[in-house]
């Protein structure tokens, strides 16, 4: 019996029945393949669909030009065509083999005419199984699985079609992906695809690091992420991109216990949102620790951590190319995960404005991530850090009724402080916008008046 997900990408009007019958009559076999199965099997959405044939990418082209509103050609070097219909992205790769020499970035792609050929060489057998599309109502649809994928699929398993250490030799980032399946399916690695991640993740080196960028955000928001997260730091894979988290497992003391750091961090991960860069943020938000342990009379610390933290952060994320604005929004998140703590006596109106400032529109994330930063077995601890939450957002919203706290600025604007003083753009505008915004944070909102008066004051005493 055909799943009903199959069932409708499979059924006659169908965009994947149209595709088969072009390349029917062109002479060429068109199976869906990989991904698209793996997820209509487990009945998972999939907005793209992924197909393979024996057609070369000019003869894929030729033949879905005609019935694409668009192309998308930059995977054709790789055998990969794009064929947007009806917003839908419908990928057709020639059957190929792909490597990676020991030195190189790249794959060196060979094209085959043969499906098992090209299932074989596929990350994982739950994404090495095709279906050869009919192309009309008396022809039945083929299911082609050498690899036993649908047993993997029905057992949670992950493993590869080949030898892993062949699989993981055509393309290390493999490596990267069995977590990232970990992570987003819940399923599980065999021991032998385990075994060849410690023994060969130093191959890891010759991806370029946009690609693992790539793997790394997929991970991050699965809703296993925890167990991914171990299994790269026991395999020694998550050494070789981000070697700040294996570094969390600090040595046990036997006189000053403290928190498994390392373990801490992944269950804060755990337990946030499924938001990239919450989630980035939690996994990062200790890293500090280590550079910063000391220990004294009254057991271990780990003094101003967020700061260095901050730091180690901004400077990871840069080598794994994030964009400029998710690198600040982690960072940020990092250095001010701890400043909830230090309002243990109250929140004053000037601390609350001071924070929302800081805060700006990761307010949410930073709210989110220091809740989830109590991963403490003391219950009273943890109601404590919680109640101190909730006072502040109770804070946050008694003053959002009283101001303007989103949009923190004084009543006057640089241009108008130079009309006033009759000056140029320079130093003293921009000293005199501070102590305007000052007295902002300080003592809420105040009129145009009053900040001419501070000028007028502030021009009588400076020299």
């Amino acid at each position: 019996m055909i799943p009903p997900r199959l069932q409708t990408l499979l059924a006659s009007g169908a965009a994947s029945r149209e595709l088969a019958g072009l390349f029917a009559d062109a002479g060429h076999r068109l199976y869906l393949v990989g991904g698209s199965v793996r997820d209509a099997l487990l009945d998972r959405p999939n907005s793209d669909l992924d197909f393979a044939t024996d057609a070369r990418p000019d003869e894929i082209e030729e033949i879905v030009r005609p019935w694409a509103a668009d192309l998308y050609l930059a995977g054709k070097t790789y055998g990969t065509i794009g064929a947007i219909r009806s917003g839908r992205i419908h990928e057709i790769t020639t059957f190929r083999s792909e490597i990676y020499r020991d030195e190189s970035r790249k794959p060196e792609v060979t094209y085959s005419n043969d499906i098992e050929e090209d299932l074989s060489r596929r990350d994982f057998t739950v994404n090495a199984m095709a279906i050869r599309i009919p192309t009309s109502d008396n022809d039945a649809p083929e299911m082609v699985d050498p690899w036993g994928g649908l047993v993997d699929l029905h057992s949670r398993l992950l493993r590869t079609p080949l030898d892993p250490r062949i699989s993981f030799g055509d393309d290390p980032l493999r490596m990267l992906r069995l977590f990232r399946f970990v992570s987003r399916l819940g399923f599980v690695p065999d021991e032998a695809t385990l075994d060849a991640v410690r023994t060969m993740h130093e191959r890891l080196e010759i991806i370029s690091a946009e690609r693992i960028k790539g793997e790394l955000d997929r991970l991050m928001i699965g809703d296993h992420v925890g167990p991914a997260l171990w299994g790269l730091v026991e395999t020694g894979l998550a050494g070789e991109f981000i070697p700040e988290l294996p570094a969390l497992a600090l040595e046990v003391d036997p006189v000053h216990h403290h928190k498994d750091v390392l373990a801490h961090s992944i269950a804060v991960v755990e337990k946030t949102s499924p938001r990239l860069e919450l989630r980035l943020a939690a996994l990062f938000h200790d890293i500090g620790k280590p550079d910063t342990r000391e220990f004294g009379p009254g057991g271990v610390s780990f003094h101003h951590h967020e700061v260095v933290g901050a730091r180690m952060t901004r400077r990871r994320m840069k080598q794994l190319r994030y964009s400029k604005k998710t690198t600040e929004d982690v960072s940020r998140l990092v250095f001010l995960h701890m400043r909830p703590h230090t309002f243990k006596m109250g929140w004053t109106d000037s601390a609350v404005r001071r924070y929302v400032r800081d805060a700006g529109d990761l307010l949410r994330d930073l709210n989110e991530l220091v809740r989830c930063d109590v991963t403490t077995r003391s219950k009273r601890r943890e109601r404590a850090i919680s109640r101190r939450i909730d006072e502040l957002e109770e804070r946050i919203a008694e003053l959002r009724e009283k101001e303007e706290l989103d949009a923190l600025r004084p009543p006057i604007d640089g241009n108008q402080v130079m009309e006033y003083l009759g000056i140029e753009p320079g130093r003293q505008v921009g000293e005199i916008m501070r102590m305007l915004y000052e007295r902002r944070i300080e003592e809420g909102p105040y009129s145009e008046d009053e900040a001419y008066e501070l000028i007028d004051r502030w021009a009588d005493e400076s020299p």
